[in-house]
């Protein structure tokens, strides 16, 4: 016999759940929360995943939602639990990734009289959350009306901003009073607002009258209709487009190496290059460079088009354009001229030059993480997904090829502290091969991450070891200081042969380039287990290869 929670507020909860198609529930472990896990875990719709770190769950969720595109939910007790699902949370709302969280709570009156496990929960969030929402007790008046409501409208309000929106539930003892049957629930009516679709007649007219028109796609998901939209405009050259590895667009005239081709822009250059009209798309941009050359570029006209953000990242905003970039550029494409233009061929003169120099600094290159990121653009098996961890993985991607793979990086916030749990979120939720390639700092530091049931086997992780956060290395100043060893770079000897024994995962050490060549040719092949391959470069100046690369391709 199934048994249900008695509390009227969980039980129109999961029956809302149910009716918006929100399936996937995360549960980290609790009492306060015990009626929620009780209801969730009963209810055959629902797919419930026992996650106990509620810092790695709320990054495992949006992993989970990232794979599916569908939101997420989480749900844990109260105090600093709910606190410690906040780097998550960030990282959801600027990448707008739907999460919905679920923070069970002691009654309203037990805040702030030292009750165990009670802290401010209403509003927790509400810096980084498109919603806050506070459920009332059940002995409330009308407050399975109110509940019902206000449950309706968070869950919209998830599905509208494809964000985080967070609804706290004060739960009274005792709490674990069950039913075998649920009552009977009204219909619900979705009202979920759908986005504009409007278009400017002013912006074709702006197009046609501009002579060099920059693309520049950040951050976000494969599109096959934004791809052949951009095919469009490059196809005569009439327009530049560039691109980072997580643009994840793959037409070869795009130009997907940025770093390589502006990082020693001078201030002749930044006017040499400059567009006059500037389209940006897509959300968070990885290279440093490319940002601080648009902002002295100063175009005359730059657009940003986004559902979600519109964001002065150039301090050159002049049209905010509220749709997707495909509903955008399918009627864009209508009414403006797609003539050949001398601003593509400048930038493709310049593109020639820089990919010869990189192809001969490859071949004069030994083993390093410079060399270990080449040789794994080659070695990856196609139709993958692919994530990077923050800080050196993600830089060094944006050198090398890996246009036949879906590409993830957290660049939401660009922290590391979530970047296992979130690609172990995503493979959980999809069918085909999910490989994390990782520094060793990130890697270290969301070690709960592999604390997880749930990670199918043929999931891969690839752990280059620098021996600490050779990123410090490679940006100026921290080198200058007398505090980069121990304090900024975090020198360090653990490696992770021991952690992937503990989590059940089978390993492997490589420290010389034939290995590593050796050892990918079969790292991806299917076995009962999932796979760890350490990349161990402690004894190389990872930092001073790295520095060579861009002295050399001047």
């Amino acid at each position: 016999m199934k048994q249900f929670s008695s509390k009227r507020s969980i039980q129109i909860l999961a029956y809302l759940l149910k009716e918006y198609g929100i399936f996937d529930i995360i549960i980290s472990p609790g009492s306060r929360n015990a009626p929620l896990a009780v209801h969730f875990s009963e209810m055959e719709e629902l797919n419930c995943y026992s996650i106990v770190d509620e810092r790695s769950a709320a990054f495992v969720a949006m992993g989970m939602a990232k794979s599916s595109k569908k939101p997420v939910a989480i749900t844990c007790t109260s105090g600093s639990a709910a606190a410690n699902y906040y780097p998550a949370v960030t990282e959801a709302f600027y990448s707008n990734t739907p999460l919905l969280i679920l923070t069970a709570d002691r009654p309203v009156d037990f805040v702030d009289i030292f009750d165990g496990q009670t802290i401010r929960q209403k509003d927790l969030y509400q810096q980084h959350s498109y919603g806050d929402f506070q459920l009332l007790e059940d002995g409330e008046e009308n407050a399975e009306e109110e509940n019902f409501s206000l449950i309706k409208k968070a869950l919209e309000l998830c599905f509208e901003k494809q964000g985080p929106v967070h609804i706290n539930i004060p739960l009274e003892e005792p709490l674990y009073e069950l039913v075998s049957e649920i009552p009977h629930f009204p219909a619900v009516e979705k009202t979920i607002q759908q986005k504009s679709d409007e278009f400017a007649p002013n912006l074709a007219a702006e197009w046609n009258t501009s002579k060099r028109i920059l693309v520049l796609v950040g951050t976000r998901d494969y599109s096959e209709e934004l791809e052949m939209q951009l095919s469009q405009l490059v196809k005569n050259h009439s327009v530049v487009v560039l691109k980072e590895v997580t643009s994840n667009l793959r037409h070869d005239k795009f130009f997907a190496h940025i770093d390589r081709y502006i990082f020693n822009f001078t201030e002749e250059d930044f006017k040499t290059y400059a567009p006059d009209l500037l389209i940006t798309i897509g959300q968070n941009v990885v290279s440093k460079k490319v940002k601080q050359f648009l902002r002295k570029a100063k175009p005359k006209k730059h657009w940003h088009v986004d559902e979600f953000w519109h964001p002065d990242t150039y301090f050159a905003l002049t049209e905010k354009i509220k749709n997707s970039p495909e509903k955008f550029f399918s009627k864009l494409l209508k009414f403006v001229s797609l003539e050949p233009s001398p601003y593509y061929n400048l930038w493709d003169v310049l593109r020639d030059k820089r990919d010869l120099k990189h192809s001969e600094y490859c071949l004069r290159t030994n083993f390093s993480d410079f060399k270990f990121f080449e040789v794994l653009s080659y070695k990856l098996p196609e139709n993958i997904n692919l994530h990077f961890s923050n800080s050196s993985a993600i830089r060094y991607a944006q050198l090398f090829d890996f246009q036949k793979h879906t590409a993830y990086c957290n660049r939401g916030t660009s922290g590391i502290d979530g970047s296992t749990s979130t690609a172990m979120g995503f493979a959980m939720k999809s069918a085909k091969q999910t490989v994390l390639v990782t520094g060793d700092l990130s890697f270290f530091y969301d070690i709960n991450g592999l604390w997880n049931n749930y990670i199918p086997p043929y999931t891969r992780i690839i752990v280059f070891n620098n021996g600490g956060g050779d990123i410090f290395k490679i940006i100026p100043g921290p080198s200058s200081t007398n505090a980069l060893e121990e304090f900024i770079l975090t020198k360090h000897h653990k490696n992770a042969e021991h952690l992937a024994k503990h989590f059940g995962f089978s390993y492997t050490k490589v420290e010389d380039e034939d290995t590593l060549s050796r050892v990918l040719d079969n790292f991806f092949k299917p076995e009962p287990k999932a796979k760890i391959l350490e990349i161990d470069t402690a004894a190389i100046e990872n930092a001073e290869v790295l520095k060579g690369y861009f002295e050399f391709i001047k």
